[in-house]
C-alpha cells in the first residue's frame, strides 16, 4: 500500500478539529478524515495544545497552590476555548436556521 503524505496544514486542521470537538475520539475523527488513528494521535501529540479532552487546560497538580500568573494563563486559555466553542455553536445554529427555512419553503401542502 502506498504511503500517504499529508500537508502540514491538513495535519494542523485535523488536530484543531479533534481538539475543538467535545467528546471526540481519535478513532472517530480519524475515520471521518480517512487517516489512521495512529497518525492522528501522533499529530495531536506533536501539534496539539496541552489541553484535556474537555477542552480546558490541565490544572495544577493536587496539593500545589496555583500561582497568580498560572491561574491567569489558565483562565485566559479557558476563556479563549469557550469563545471558540461559542462561535462554532453560533455558526451551526445559523446553518440549521437556514436549512429550516429552506425545507419549510419546500412543503406545498
Amino acid at each position: 500500500m502506498a504511503r500517504k503524505n499529508y500537508t502540514d496544514e491538513f495535519r494542523r486542521r485535523a488536530v484543531d478539529l479533534y481538539e475543538s470537538t467535545p467528546g471526540a475520539t481519535l478513532k472517530g475523527i480519524a475515520a471521518d478524515l480517512g487517516v489512521s488513528r495512529g497518525s492522528l494521535k501522533e499529530w495531536v501529540d506533536k501539534l496539539g495544545s496541552r489541553t484535556t479532552t474537555a477542552g480546558a487546560p490541565t490544572a495544577a497538580p493536587a496539593g500545589r497552590p496555583e500561582s497568580q500568573a498560572a491561574r491567569i494563563a489558565r483562565l485566559e486559555a479557558e476563556n479563549a476555548a469557550l469563545r471558540t466553542e461559542q462561535a462554532k455553536l453560533a455558526e451551526e445554529r445559523d446553518i440549521l436556521r437556514q436549512a429550516a427555512k429552506y425545507f419549510a419553503g419546500e412543503t406545498n401542502w
